[in-house]
Parts: C-alpha cells; sequence; structure tokens
C-alpha cells in the first residue's frame, strides 16, 4: 500500500524550488516540490503530503497532525509503509552517499 503521507518541509536544496528536504517520521528525505505551486508554495516549517517522492500540496499543521494520528492507528499498513520509508532511505545512502539529500549536483 502506498499512503500520502504529511510531512514537514526542512529546506528547498536547489535555488527553482524543484526539490526539498522533507523529515518524516524521523526521516529526512528529498523529494520533489515543483508540484508546489499557487496555493499550495510550500516555505520551509510548513507541512507537505507526501506521495511516492512527490510532494503533492500544502497542508496545515493541525491537519498533518491529524492524519498522522489516523494513520498510526491503522496499525500494521502504517508501520509497514514507515518501514519501506527508513529502508529506502538506506539503500538511497548507500547507492548515492549520506550527503544525497543535502547536495545540489543529484550525482553520486
Amino acid at each position: 500500500m502506498c499512503l500520502a503521507i504529511p510531512a514537514r518541509l526542512v529546506d528547498y536544496v536547489d535555488g527553482e524550488r524543484q526539490y526539498g528536504t522533507v523529515e518524516l517520521g524521523g526521516v529526512r528525505r528529498r523529494v520533489n516540490t515543483s508540484l508546489l505551486v499557487g496555493d499550495d508554495t510550500t516555505e520551509p516549517g510548513e507541512h507537505v503530503l507526501v506521495h511516492v517522492g512527490f510532494a503533492l500540496s500544502r497542508v496545515s499543521e493541525e491537519e498533518a497532525k491529524e492524519t498522522l494520528r489516523i494513520l498510526e492507528q491503522m496499525g500494521p499498513a502504517y508501520e509497514d509503509e514507515m518501514q519501506q520509508i527508513r529502508q529506502w532511505q538506506a539503500v538511497e545512502e548507500e547507492l548515492v552517499g549520506a550527503d544525497y539529500r543535502t547536495r545540489t549536483d543529484t550525482r553520486p
């Protein structure tokens, strides 16, 4: 199952604001932020919904907290999703380096 999970936007990693770093479940991930335009324009510190590597839209902090509360009640499905996120981070770090999320050059 793939869920859209609320995450806090930590920063943008490029001047065009096409990629950013988000924090979800204690894991920082680099995501595509090109969809965050218009009403969904987001600044670091605000929350977004993340799905398959894309920040889809901005959400309020209250909505993010409530969504996370509901997802946590799903038990195994939510835990499985979070485990997959942690595993992907480990694979990503092994393949391209731990500093990948903070580099503007995406080549290993």
